[in-house]
């Protein structure tokens, strides 16, 4: 058995593999030769945490897995991250544990990443101004994939707490873009691109204040009754998410369901543009809207490569086991 520590991955992975590893999920995804298995997430009643597994399985890559973990939210006074995972990784053949694999950057990236994919496939070409929901942990990894996606100029940003945004301005001095910390509904006036990216239970972005031809990749919605937009936008935007089902369930699309705003045949997986089977985006003036949930399949993907990537460069472990 492999075993690849958290302290190495940083090392090994980029966003650009990243990104090519949750492309190709996407598209086998919409092919029908991988799937990912019913999530489990539950309150364990302890520590206020929320603990569960994604779980799923890549016929064409091999990818056999699951991630175990959760979220912590008393974990940053003992200095560790709040979300903590662990990647396990089996032979397809014989079931065989094949690799463990530290988690916590790895979905840092993949969600990073997903968001960039739906960018690359669905926003303008001409997208010029960035808006970030959001000032957490994750955004600044959100902001430095979406950004490599477009030519973009600005980053206009918004936040509950307008300090919490200075890590943010200092990604956007990194990369040579201008920041400025607005109001939400300048950040919809101003932006191309939203991204959203927060824990919220109530909806933050109004349809009202998305201007025609925005892109909006909705990144922080993965459990039931939490909500980062409202019906109005789900209902003005062409929907594609990376799963379906969990979308309607666990995602941004799952309050509009119940409303019966949309239908789930109104949600187009992501990867049905990809291969070309949906044109992705037909005007300049439609508003499109990315429902990301986060599948394990992705990180199944992510992690196979961090492991070959260790393998190649003699940082992994290996065990009998």
């Amino acid at each position: 058995m492999i075993i690849v520590p958290e302290a190495v991955i940083a090392d090994l992975i980029t966003p650009e593999a990243s990104f090519t590893a949750v492309e190709r999920v996407f598209a086998s995804m919409a092919a029908r030769s991988a799937y990912n298995f019913p999530v489990i997430r539950e309150a364990i009643g302890h520590a206020d945490a929320l603990y569960g597994f994604k779980s799923g399985f890549d016929r064409a890559a091999l990818n056999l897995g699951l991630k175990s973990g959760g979220y912590w939210p008393g974990n940053a006074a003992k200095g560790l991250t709040n979300h903590q995972s662990t990647v396990f990784l089996f032979d397809a053949d014989t079931g065989k544990c094949r690799a463990v694999v530290g988690g916590n950057l790895l979905t840092a990236l993949r969600t990073a990443a997903a968001a960039a994919v739906s960018v690359a496939h669905l926003a303008r070409p001409d997208a010029k101004v960035l808006g970030i929901v959001g000032a957490g942990h994750q955004a600044a990894f959100q902001l430095r994939a979406v950004a490599a996606q477009r030519p973009f100029e600005k980053i206009v940003a918004w936040n509950r707490s307008p300090e919490k945004l200075e890590t943010l301005r200092g990604v956007a001095d990194e990369l040579g873009l201008g920041f400025e910390s607005v109001s939400i509904e300048d950040l919809g006036g101003q932006a191309d691109v939203i991204i959203t990216i927060t824990s919220s239970h109530d909806a933050i972005l109004h349809g009202a204040q998305v201007k025609p031809g925005t892109h909006v990749a909705c990144m922080g919605t993965d459990t039931k009754g939490k909500r980062e937009v409202d019906n109005d936008l789900i209902a003005a935007a062409t929907l594609f998410t990376d799963e379906v089902a969990q979308s309607t369930t666990i995602g941004e699309c799952q309050h509009a369901i119940v409303d019966l705003t949309i239908r789930p045949e109104d949600i187009t997986e992501l990867g049905a543009v990809i291969n070309g089977d949906h044109k992705g985006r037909t005007s300049a003036e439609e508003i499109t809207l990315f429902d990301g949930t986060g599948v394990g399949l992705q990180d199944l993907a992510v992690a196979s490569a961090v492991v070959d990537l260790a393998m190649s460069r003699g940082v992994a472990t290996k065990v009998d086991f």
